[in-house]
């Protein structure tokens, strides 16, 4: 007899939707995902996340700015992203991307079509909505953390509800684009956002799973 608990079914079942259909989610569904989420733990409870949640012609019109963004602009994120990576996490990292190329018919070295794939992560994978996550400046690290596990309990509580989520912080590379076109106060810091919608489980895209390291090569067990 299996223990499973709702929540592990969701961590074992969840993953990164790269093709959405049309279809909006209703916004009560949303609202009610965006309650959920706002049930992480942050420090002092100071809850520091802010959302933008676009729908119908504001995320079209994301859509084409960001878009134009990676064709055109450069990048200016307002947090560092990572110089190099090493090890265990250039392997999953490496190991991802072929799962990703492969997925869709792309050779390693059709760098043509990987830059058009990249690209996707612009324009949404054609997502209805977008979730933006903004954080304070002047929370640091920690308002960071915090917000990390905002975004995690978005995309836990949306797979309950049977909608397909992607964590994106391609779309912070641009952080000023995005400031300017949100009209961001320069307080806040443009973290990542989450494109989200009802996923095509059609698209071979969307079949394969990114695998996750055992105990042995992330726990030291201490007594």
């Amino acid at each position: 007899m299996s223990h499973h608990t709702a929540l592990q079914d969701l961590l074992q079942t969840r993953h990164s939707c790269r093709a959405f259909k049309p279809d909006h989610v209703p916004q009560q569904v949303i609202a009610q995902i965006l309650l959920d989420a706002g049930r992480a733990p942050s420090w002092c409870n100071a809850q520091p996340w802010k959302v933008i949640v676009t729908s119908g012609a504001q995320t079209e019109s994301f859509r084409t700015a960001m878009a134009a963004a990676f064709d055109t602009g450069l990048p200016s994120p307002d947090y560092p992203f990572p110089n190099t990576y090493t090890g265990a996490h250039q392997q999953r990292r490496r190991t991802c991307g072929f799962q990703l190329y492969e997925s869709v018919g792309i050779g390693r070295g059709e760098r043509d079509r990987r830059a058009q794939q990249m690209r996707e992560n612009y324009t949404f994978f054609g997502a209805p909505h977008v979730a933006l996550i903004t954080c304070p400046k002047e929370l640091g690290p920690y308002g960071v953390l915090d917000c990390g596990g905002f975004i995690t309990a978005f995309c836990l509580s949306a797979k309950a509800q049977g909608i397909g989520t992607v964590p994106q912080a391609a779309l912070s590379l641009f952080s000023d684009v995005v400031r300017g076109h949100f009209d961001i106060p320069e307080d806040r810091n443009v973290l990542a956002a989450i494109s989200f919608g009802h996923s095509d489980d059609s698209a071979p895209i969307n079949r394969f799973r990114t695998e996750r390291a055992n105990l042995e090569e992330f726990v030291e067990w201490k007594g």
